[in-house]
């Protein structure tokens, strides 16, 4: 599978394209499912600046849109946080969440178990490692799904009431990470409506209707609802890759 994600941002000066491979690997690899290069060109007249490392910026700009919307949805006294999936966006989600919120305890669970012990022996903090995704999720406050699943993997049944959720993987329309019944007793949040409706499997197979757009909350259009159930279905959008390639240019820029 080929992506070709262009944008252009005239507050931020910038016009990029990313261009995205996607392979299922049927066994474990050594390379990434997802591989990414982003073109940084001159919106004055479409040379090309820079090339840019887009798996990276990927990984680092989604846990970020992740963290915005934790930081909004989450419940006030959030003590467990877990992680359902070991892949790159497991270690980029861990990250910056262990840097902006204070969790007492962070689980994982994965598919293939090794996966999961390694993510756990190698991040900086303390991973308790779970068997199963029900043992992962029963109890705790914020929850992430990076996972290839096609098939639900997280069940509305085990979540916590006042839980938030971010769904990251499941990005076709024919997939799912999460079930009909998460899905329609959450209030459920979008990075963007158009492509939730198009892209989002989780989405458009369960029928759960969109109450707002991350972005009409951070502007204070729509309310966060922390107190309730909530769900953040990120499928990421080609002007945070714009952004973030134009910061990652124009800071190198000014080391040189």
């Amino acid at each position: 599978y080929l992506g070709v994600m262009p944008a252009y941002s005239a507050a931020d000066d910038a016009l990029t394209t990313k261009l995205v491979t996607f392979y299922e690997h049927k066994k474990d690899s050594c390379v990434p499912s997802h591989l990414a290069t982003i073109l940084l060109f001159d919106p004055r007249n479409g040379s090309l600046k820079a090339i840019l490392d887009g798996s990276v910026i990927t990984a680092k700009r989604t846990a970020a849109v992740s963290a915005i919307a934790t930081k909004f949805l989450m419940p006030a006294f959030a003590e467990v946080l877990c992680i359902l999936g070991a892949g790159v966006q497991a270690y980029s989600h861990y990250d910056i969440f262990t840097e902006l919120f204070t969790f007492k305890e962070v689980r994982i669970w994965n598919r293939t178990k090794e996966r999961a012990v390694k993510f756990a022996n190698s991040v900086n903090g303390p991973v308790h490692v779970c068997s199963s995704a029900q043992e992962a999720v029963t109890g705790a406050d914020v929850i992430i799904t990076v996972t290839m699943a096609t098939t639900p993997i997280l069940f509305g049944d085990w979540v916590k009431p006042g839980a938030h959720i971010n769904a990251v993987g499941a990005s076709r329309p024919d997939w799912r990470e999460l079930d009909d019944e998460l899905m329609k007793n959450s209030v459920l949040f979008v990075d963007s409506r158009e492509a939730a409706l198009t892209e989002s499997g989780d989405v458009i197979l369960s029928g759960a209707e969109i109450f707002a757009e991350l972005g009409e909350v951070v502007k204070g259009m729509k309310p966060a609802l922390p107190e309730k159930t909530t769900v953040f279905k990120s499928l990421g959008m080609a002007v945070e890759d714009t952004v973030a390639a134009k910061f990652v240019y124009d800071s190198w820029s000014a080391g040189n």
